[in-house]
């Protein structure tokens, strides 16, 4: 090295990575680039998996396929109207749209409106394109309870007073898609209301006790019918049946033993020629274990850990109760789903037929799973930092390419206010009038003299003179509400994390 040359930075990479972790946009930015990556995992495996089996139904291999085309693309129309909504739309109208969903899944039960496959009346059927709407009353439910938890917490309601609206709508929503009957539907719903309850922050006991009553529910289902409970005895006992009701399951396991470590390769598994029934639906993760083996599996599951991740980091980052809880019961839902799927399919859970997230091929599940992921976008957009950044002219291609508008700060209710004013410590209005000796000792060396003594002209010179601040506003110094004016209380500290007291996250 050449004596009195600058010495090179050195390369590191983790501090590089912790400051891009750190940027304002950085949440938006992971959420959206891990809903790509999965829907087009999910576009290229449910066109691998699902060609056989359209070509036996329709003549077609492409039917399948293109339907999950169709869906995915009104799924993004729908994140990015959901990524347009305003925050106080959506508290709005929460609970209206919750009731339609209500309604919806009572017209389904009806014979001649609702129709019935797999043994279950939960879709309607237009024009050959099938819809479910307890997906729709799912999202409705998510963020109603949000709403309601975050509004009555901030209000420091009783305890009565926060579950009395939540769980009667729940029991409700609940008993309408069991009479369908869909277990799946069932457990999904069950998830977002334990999630609610978690992160609200409710005691534990309601919890647990919530917890018995959703898995009695699912129990007492999966024994209603005949064919859900050969499904958990042969989950009890995989040897029983293993050419009827086990047949499914076992087929998943063996497809993924196939697999190995790198599998198959893509397109060329054997399991989706009829060997393995829905194996674009609910078992497709068994055919991207036989086709890219144990790293094409645990590379998924992977970018679901990152969901979870970037999901819960809005969660924390958010400075408004209800996009908090919004959020991280969204992320549980999913990730619930995910957890679920991928247990039955490696035989650790029984058989319920929950889809995987954006993933399977399932037309409704697709569209709503994109609209919710949409919303945590636009939570991510609303993170002070992000907001701060934005407003301020920070330029961001994303958000120039999808022509967001600018996302409106979080601005606290009059009781949150109040609560912050107690928490900071303000002093008495009387201390702030006060002057210090000190000043008085400065401002008039002569101690000895009283100040009316003064002549006039005196008086006049030793009086300070309010100075202009910039743009003709007055400088802080000139007030003695100063921090008041600032956005702050006075005394108190320059700035102070908002925290919804009793909320669990992570």
């Amino acid at each position: 090295m050449t004596v009195g040359a600058p010495a090179r930075p050195k390369f590191e990479p983790h501090k590089k990575f912790g400051a891009w972790l750190g940027r304002p946009m950085t949440s938006f930015h992971l959420i959206i680039s891990v809903a790509a990556l999965l829907v087009t995992l999910g576009l290229t495996m449910v066109l691998s998996a699902s060609g056989v089996h359209s070509y036996d139904e329709d003549g077609s291999p492409w039917t399948i396929f293109a339907r999950q085309v169709m869906w995915t693309c009104l799924g993004l129309f729908a994140c990015w109207v959901a990524l347009r909504l305003p925050v106080r739309f959506l508290r709005r109208t929460a609970f209206s749209a919750f009731a339609l969903t209500i309604v919806l899944i009572t017209l389904v039960l009806i014979p001649g409106i609702g129709h019935e496959a797999n043994g279950s009346r939960g879709w309607f059927v237009f024009a050959g394109l099938s819809m479910q709407p307890s997906e729709l009353t799912k999202i409705a439910f998510a963020i109603w309870g949000s709403h309601l938890l975050a509004t009555r917490r901030m209000e420091r309601a009783s305890l009565k007073e926060m579950l009395i609206p939540l769980l009667p709508a729940a029991v409700i929503a609940l008993a309408l898609i069991v009479a369908q009957p869909d277990l799946g539907q069932t457990v999904s719903l069950g998830i977002i209301l334990l999630a609610l309850l978690w992160f609200a922050g409710l005691p534990l006991k309601v919890f647990v006790s919530s917890l018995g009553a959703v898995v009695a529910a699912a129990a007492v289902l999966a024994v209603s019918a005949g064919y859900r409970s050969d499904r958990v005895r042969s989950w009890l006992d995989p040897s029983a049946d293993a050419q009827g009701s086990g047949y499914q399951a076992r087929q998943a396991k063996f497809a993924l033993a196939n697999g190995g470590v790198f599998g198959d390769g893509l397109g060329q598994g054997t399991a989706k020629w009829n060997y393995l029934p829905n194996a674009h639906n609910d078992f497709i993760f068994a055919i991207i274990g036989e086709e890219l083996g144990f790293v094409g599996a645990f590379g998924l599951l992977a970018l679901f850990g990152l969901f979870a991740y970037t999901g819960m980091r809005i969660a924390r980052r958010s400075a408004d109760p209800f996009l908090r809880l919004l959020t991280a019961t969204a992320t549980m839902w999913v990730i619930g789903q995910v957890f679920i799927n991928v247990g039955y399919v490696i035989g650790l859970l029984p058989v319920t037929g929950i889809q995987l997230p954006l993933i399977s091929a399932g037309g409704t599940s697709t569209a709503t799973t994109l609209f919710m992921i949409g919303l945590m976008a636009n939570a991510a957009r609303h993170e002070p930092e992000a907001v701060a950044a934005l407003r301020a002219g920070r330029d961001d291609k994303m958000n120039r390419l999808l022509r967001l508008p600018l996302p409106e700060p979080y601005v606290p209710t009059r009781v949150e206010a109040l609560r912050d004013r107690l928490r900071s410590g303000s002093p008495e209005p009387a201390k702030k009038t006060t002057r210090k000796p000190a000043r008085k000792s400065t401002r008039n060396p002569e101690p000895a003299r009283s100040r009316a003594a003064l002549p006039a002209k005196t008086r006049t010179a030793k009086r300070p003179t309010r100075r202009a601040g910039h743009h003709g506003g007055a400088s802080r110094q000139d007030y003695p509400d100063g921090a008041q004016r600032y956005g702050q209380p006075a005394g108190g500290p320059a700035r102070r994390p908002r925290t919804l007291e009793g909320q669990r996250y992570g």
